[in-house]
């Protein structure tokens, strides 16, 4: 179905969650679709639109060998390279839509083909790529920072306002500064986390994470999500949080993550890394677009 009038379409849109990190999730394969970011901004917002973290936008396949394209976009209306939890539930999506019958499929995204996978006890198991180190590739721009090997870990002394703080630095697909802490749920998540989303170190900005160990290959982590805020849970800040504790020796694969949100499952043996979770359909429903202002 084309539609020509962008602005004044009656979009169809289905709300899922993954572990309570919620989307917008849009069917762009059988309607042709465009946003602006007022409108994705306004779509996102919990009072005036449909209210998520992020909006997913599910397209056809720009080039053989994938079976799906799909889109993020954060609620300040920025597109984004990766959202391990969106995977989950843009697998539920197409397999829900009757836009594929298949367990894998692959996905291209901005940040690079991912193959996610519908396990038979419901939940969705996605092989987020590897992940990556090297600070220009992420990208980060230490500078004169000092840093510090913690076991196998590179952490980098980083200056948040007042304070140093110790980050591990790397990409899931999308840039990531993990922090270890004693007690996850007395952070400072919602000063630290903009101010270190913000860092000038970080070109791109970055999702900035609070971890804490708890023992039995298990950690609590709360994310501060670029574009969105803390978010009561974040794939892609799972798997970073999980590869940081493997690396650093508080943990092994598997390693349970509980968020707020609710725990996912991350494997790493130091190539891809797989994280496994649920992904909920809340609601379907349309909305017309000429009332987003």
């Amino acid at each position: 179905m084309r539609m020509r009038d962008n602005a004044a379409m009656r979009l169809r849109f289905t709300k899922m969650h993954g572990a309570g990190n919620d989307f917008v999730v849009i069917d762009g394969v059988r309607q042709s679709v465009r946003f602006t970011a007022q409108q994705l901004r306004a779509l996102a917002d919990r009072h005036r639109g449909v209210g998520a973290d992020q909006i997913l936008l599910v397209e056809a396949p720009g080039s053989a060998g994938i079976d799906f394209s799909y889109r993020i976009f954060n609620a300040d209306g920025g597109e984004v390279e990766q959202c391990g939890n969106g995977a989950r539930c843009f697998v539920r999506f197409v397999r829900d839509q009757g836009l594929t019958t298949k367990q894998a499929i692959r996905v291209q995204t901005l940040g690079g083909v991912i193959e996610p996978r519908l396990e038979a006890d419901g939940r969705v198991s996605v092989d987020m790529g590897a992940a990556v180190f090297e600070p220009a590739k992420v990208p980060f721009d230490p500078g004169a920072m000092i840093a510090r090997r913690v076991g196998e870990d590179t952490v980098w002394l980083l200056e948040v306002g007042e304070h140093t703080r110790e980050v591990s630095v790397l990409s899931m697909g999308n840039p990531h500064a993990v922090q270890w802490v004693d007690d996850v749920d007395a952070a400072p998540v919602p000063v630290e986390g903009p101010a270190i989303e913000h860092h000038p170190a970080f070109a791109r900005r970055v999702n900035s994470g609070f971890a804490q160990a708890l023992g039995d290959d298990r950690i609590a982590l709360r994310v501060w999500e670029r574009g969105v805020g803390e978010t009561l849970s974040c794939g892609s800040g799972a798997c970073a949080a999980a590869v940081s504790a493997i690396r650093r020796g508080v943990a092994r694969s598997p390693v349970e993550v509980r968020t707020r949100g609710g725990v996912l499952e991350v494997q790493w043996s130091g190539a891809e890394v797989r994280m496994t979770g649920p992904a909920v359909t809340v609601f379907e429903g349309e909305i017309e677009l000429s009332d987003l202002r």
